[in-house]
């Protein structure tokens, strides 16, 4: 590849309950490297995000944080990436995170990291991009949210196609295997970005 591809991983600033939930975050870093990508992230060196961020650094890759300045002590931003981008504001953190990401990749979070992968998936529904979006599954972490989509498409409030945008998959492997794959529908866009 002449120009890297950055896969963009959404994830929590805590660690969480499980070491299932670390070792995943590492393996996902690992496989990151492994398949010739980058990573965008946060850019915090706590939590799964330094985590995902310590494993893609240790591997020889390349990481690039992007964090808003009112979040850089309090998320303690990371001070060894190989790129460290600090913006004034969450929209623009998403924004640049989007713009730099081939694909989107959701670890075991919180509301933070909820929000950034509904937003993302909200765009490729609406268009605006057609790169891949998923979920890494680590420990059946998100099956009650995978239950409710299904609960959302039966109700009709989720069409099935946009639904098939959120890919789910409980391996870094093979939900990277699964992005290689991913071709998205050529439809019209209905906004762009800044419509939103």
């Amino acid at each position: 590849m002449s120009v890297m591809e950055y896969i963009c991983v959404f994830s929590g600033s805590s660690a969480g309950a499980r070491e299932a939930y670390v070792q995943a975050a590492g393996a996902l870093g690992r496989e990151i490297v492994a398949r010739g990508f980058g990573l965008v992230y946060g850019g915090a060196s706590v939590g799964l995000m330094g985590v995902v961020a310590d494993a893609v650094l240790d591997a020889g890759g390349c990481a690039i944080g992007v964090i808003p300045q009112a979040l850089f002590s309090r998320e303690v931003a990371h001070a060894g990436l190989s790129e460290l981008r600090v913006v004034n504001s969450m929209h623009e953190r998403k924004a640049q995170m989007a713009d730099l990401a081939s694909a989107f990749v959701a670890l075991p979070g919180g509301m933070g990291t909820l929000e950034e992968t509904f937003e993302v998936l909200t765009w490729a529904q609406l268009g605006i991009h057609r790169k891949p979006c998923g979920l890494l599954n680590v420990a059946g972490y998100y099956d009650p949210l995978v239950a409710f989509l299904e609960h959302a498409l039966a109700e009709r409030f989720i069409r099935a196609e946009h639904r098939a945008l959120l890919l789910v998959e409980r391996s870094a492997a093979t939900l990277l295997d699964t992005f290689r794959a991913y071709h998205a529908d050529a439809g019209e866009a209905l906004l762009d970005r800044h419509q939103t």
